[in-house]
C-alpha cells in the first residue's frame, strides 16, 4: 500500500470503506504482495531454519501447549532458543512446527486476524472458527510448502461454549483435525505421542497435564537429534502454557524449570522411563 506522502493526516480511503471482517482479505485486496503466500521465491528447494515438536494435551480444567527449544538446518542446529509457542488470543495459542520464520510470520498474521475481527464485530470467534481461520492460512501457503517451506502448527484452547480444552491439528494442505486427549506434531511427534499415549489420563490434574507433556517432549528429544531437551547447563526449558477458563498462561522460567529437573531427575534414576512419572 502507498504511503500517504502529502501528510494531510487522514488516512488512505481502504482503512475508511467497509468491508470484511478478515484482515487477511483486507491485505489481500490492498495490499496482497505482502500476504506470505503471495512471496516469489527461487527455484528448488529452499533450505531454511525449522522447528520441530510440538505437543499438547486436555485435562478436565483446560489444555496444555507445549515445545521444545530447537531449530534445525539440515543436521545442524541454527538455534537453540527458539520460542515455538504463542498466544492467539485471550483464550487459544499456536505451537508452531516447519518452517520457523515463516512459521512464527503466520502466527502474528493469525494474530492479527483475532484481533481485527473482534474489533470490527464485537465479539470474538468460536473456537471452531479461529481454527477454521488459521486453517485458511495454511492452505495458502500450499506454494512455499511444495518447495519445502511447510508451516504445520498445533492450536489449543478453551471453548467457552463446551466449556473445555480443545486441540487442533493440521497437514501441510491446511486440513483439519481435531485430537481428543493429546497430540503432538513435529519431527519428534512419534516419539511424544508414544509417550503421552502411556501417561495419558482424562482425569489428569493440571499440574500433572504439565508433567506430562515435558516428559513427552523429554522423550521425543532422547530419540530425534531435531527436538531439542532440557538444557540445564544453559538453562534452556521447555515453554509449556495452559489455557482454561481464565485465559491463557505462560509458565514461568522457574515453573518450567522445575518441571524439567523433575523429570530430568527421575530418569536418571530409572532411564527406561517409570510409569509413576506424573504421581
Amino acid at each position: 500500500m502507498e504511503p500517504n506522502t502529502r501528510s494531510t493526516g487522514r488516512l488512505p480511503a481502504a482503512f475508511l470503506t467497509p468491508g470484511s471482517s478478515s484482515f487477511i482479505d483486507f491485505l489481500g485486496d490492498h495490499s496482497p504482495e505482502l500476504l506470505p503466500g503471495n512471496r516469489k521465491l527461487p527455484e528448488g528447494i529452499v533450505e531454511a531454519p525449522h522447528g520441530t515438536t510440538i505437543v499438547a494435551a486436555t485435562f478436565p480444567g483446560g489444555v496444555v501447549l507445549a515445545g521444545d527449544r530447537r531449530a534445525t538446518m539440515g543436521n545442524m542446529i541454527a538455534q537453540r532458543d527458539i520460542e515455538k509457542v504463542f498466544p492467539a488470543d485471550e483464550y487459544s495459542a499456536v505451537g508452531i512446527a516447519g518452517t520457523a520464520g515463516l512459521a512464527v510470520e503466520m502466527v502474528k498474521l493469525f494474530q492479527l486476524e483475532l484481533e481485527h475481527f473482534e474489533k470490527v464485530e464485537g465479539a470474538t470467534l468460536s473456537l471452531e472458527g479461529k481454527a477454521n481461520r488459521l486453517s485458511t492460512m495454511i492452505r495458502s501457503n500450499l506454494g512455499m510448502a511444495m518447495q519445502g517451506l511447510a508451516v504445520v502448527p498445533l492450536f489449543a484452547g478453551w471453548d467457552e461454549g463446551r466449556e473445555k480444552g480443545r486441540i487442533f491439528s493440521y497437514d501441510v494442505t491446511g486440513g483439519r483435525s481435531e485430537e481428543h486427549g493429546f497430540a503432538a506434531t513435529g519431527s519428534g511427534s512419534i516419539f511424544a505421542r508414544g509417550s503421552m499415549k502411556k501417561l495419558y489420563r482424562e482425569d489428569l490434574t493440571e499440574q500433572q497435564a504439565t508433567t506430562l507433556v515435558v516428559q513427552a517432549l523429554y522423550d521425543a528429544a532422547d530419540d530425534d537429534s531435531a527436538t531439542g531437551g532440557p538444557d540445564l547447563a544453559r538453562r534452556i526449558f521447555p515453554i509449556v502454557t495452559v489455557i482454561t477458563d481464565e485465559g491463557f498462561r505462560r509458565l514461568t522460567e522457574a515453573e518450567s524449570s522445575e518441571l524439567a529437573r523433575s523429570v530430568t531427575e527421575r530418569r536418571l534414576e530409572q532411564p527406561d522411563g517409570p510409569r509413576a512419572a506424573l504421581l
